[in-house]
C-alpha cells in the first residue's frame, strides 16, 4: 500500500507562512503516518525542521533557480520524484497554480486555498463597507486538508519546548532575565507604510514604558539595513534598549528572544505572527488594515489590538494602497499612550 505522501505549498513572506505552523503541526499530530513535505522558500526552514517527526521541509529558491516557467517545470520534476499522494496549495497564486495545474493533470489529489475575494473587497470597498470579521488564514488552510480528506482540530500551543527556548542558547549579551524585569518587545516596521505606526510616536511609547518600568529590558526587533540603522539610533537616544539584530542573529534564535518577553508590540506584520507561534501575547498596532481581514496572530487577544474607528478603515488587505486622504490617520491619530496602556494591561 502506497503511503500517504502530502505537498504542502506556501511561499510567500514569512509572516504569510508562520500562519501555517498552527496547522501543519495539528495535521502533523493528528495524522502520524502521513508523509508531509512543506515546501516553501528557505527563510522558512527553522519553522518547520523540528515540528513533528513526520515534517519535512523542502525549499525552492523561486527567484533563482526555480524563477520563471522553466524553473517551474524543473521544480515540478524534482516534486514528480517525491511520489506524493495529495497537493495543497495554502498559497494560491500565478506560481502554485500552475504547479497544482500540472498535478492536476496528472490525476492528483489537489485542493487549494479559498482567500474569499468577495468578502475582501466589500471590507475594503470605500462605500457601502461591509464591516464584518472574513474567516481567519488559519481555519482557511484547515480548509484545504478537510478538503483532502484529513480534517483536523488545531491543537498548536507554542513552536518551541522549554528545552528549545533556553536563553542559555542565545549570545551573552542577552543574558538572563531578571525576576523583577520586564522584557518587551517593539518590532515598529511593516513592509508597507499604511501598516506601519510612525518611528518617532514609537520613540514615545518607549520612553513611557521605561519611565514607567525603569529595570525594563526593551528588545529591539528589525530586518534590513536601514532599519538596523534606525534601530541603532533610538536605542542611542533611549536607555534600557537592545537592537535585537546586532546581537542576535538567526530566526531560530529571534524565537528564542521571543518566547521569554512578557510582551510583543507590532504591526500588522511578521513578528505578530511569529511571537504568536512561542505564546507571546502581542499589542499588535494596525492602520490601514484590519484583523477582520484574517490575519491576527494564532491565539492573540482582538482586546489587545489597537486600532482607530474610521469610516474608510480597512482601505487595503496588505496595506499596500496609498492612503485616500494622504496623511495616514489611521496610524497618526493613534496616542502612544493607548499603546502604552495596551501592554501596561499585560504587563
Amino acid at each position: 500500500m502506497k503511503t500517504e505522501h502530502i505537498l504542502i505549498i506556501r511561499f510567500s513572506a514569512i509572516g504569510d507562512v508562520a500562519m501555517t505552523v498552527p496547522v501543519v503541526y495539528s495535521l502533523a499530530t493528528q495524522y502520524p503516518d502521513l508523509r508531509i513535505t512543506m515546501l516553501s522558500r528557505p527563510f522558512a526552514r527553522p519553522l518547520f525542521e523540528n515540528l513533528a517527526p513526520n515534517v519535512g521541509f523542502m525549499e525552492a529558491d523561486i527567484k533563482g533557480e526555480y524563477r520563471g516557467i522553466k524553473g517551474l517545470n524543473a521544480l515540478y520534476r524534482r516534486l514528480l520524484a517525491k511520489n506524493f499522494t495529495a497537493i495543497a496549495d495554502l498559497h494560491n497564486v500565478l506560481r502554485s497554480d500552475y504547479l497544482r495545474l500540472r498535478f492536476n493533470f496528472n490525476q492528483f489529489k489537489v485542493a487549494h486555498i479559498n482567500k474569499h475575494r468577495a468578502e475582501r473587497k466589500r471590507l475594503t470597498q470605500h462605500k457601502n463597507k461591509v464591516l464584518e470579521p472574513i474567516q481567519s488564514s488559519i481555519d482557511n488552510y484547515a480548509e484545504v486538508f478537510r478538503e483532502l480528506g484529513y480534517p483536523i482540530t488545531n491543537t498548536f500551543t507554542t513552536l518551541l519546548t522549554p528545552e528549545e527556548a533556553s536563553l542559555r542558547l542565545l549570545p551573552e549579551a542577552i543574558g538572563e532575565k531578571k525576576p523583577f524585569q520586564q522584557w518587551i518587545g517593539i518590532a515598529p516596521f511593516a513592509a508597507h507604510k499604511g501598516k506601519a505606526y510612525p518611528l518617532s510616536m514609537m520613540e514615545k511609547v518607549i520612553s513611557g514604558l521605561v519611565q514607567r518600568h525603569p529595570s525594563c529590558r526593551i528588545f529591539l526587533f528589525g530586518g534590513g539595513q536601514r532599519e538596523r540603522q534606525l534601530l541603532d539610533e533610538v536605542a542611542k537616544r533611549i536607555d534600557n534598549c537592545t537592537v535585537v539584530p546586532a546581537v542576535v542573529h538567526g530566526l531560530r534564535n529571534e524565537l528564542i528572544l521571543m518566547s521569554h518577553l512578557d510582551v510583543m508590540v507590532s504591526m500588522d506584520s511578521a513578528n505578530m505572527h511569529l511571537a504568536s507561534l512561542v505564546a507571546t501575547p502581542v499589542v499588535s498596532v494596525w492602520g490601514a488594515t484590519h484583523p477582520y481581514a484574517g490575519f491576527m496572530g494564532w491565539n492573540q487577544k482582538m482586546d489587545n489590538a489597537v486600532q482607530l474607528d474610521m469610516p474608510c478603515r480597512p482601505c487595503s488587505i496588505f496595506g499596500n494602497k496609498p492612503c485616500l486622504h494622504g496623511d495616514y490617520a489611521c496610524l497618526t491619530g493613534i496616542k502612544p499612550d493607548a499603546i502604552i496602556n495596551k501592554v501596561e494591561q499585560i504587563i
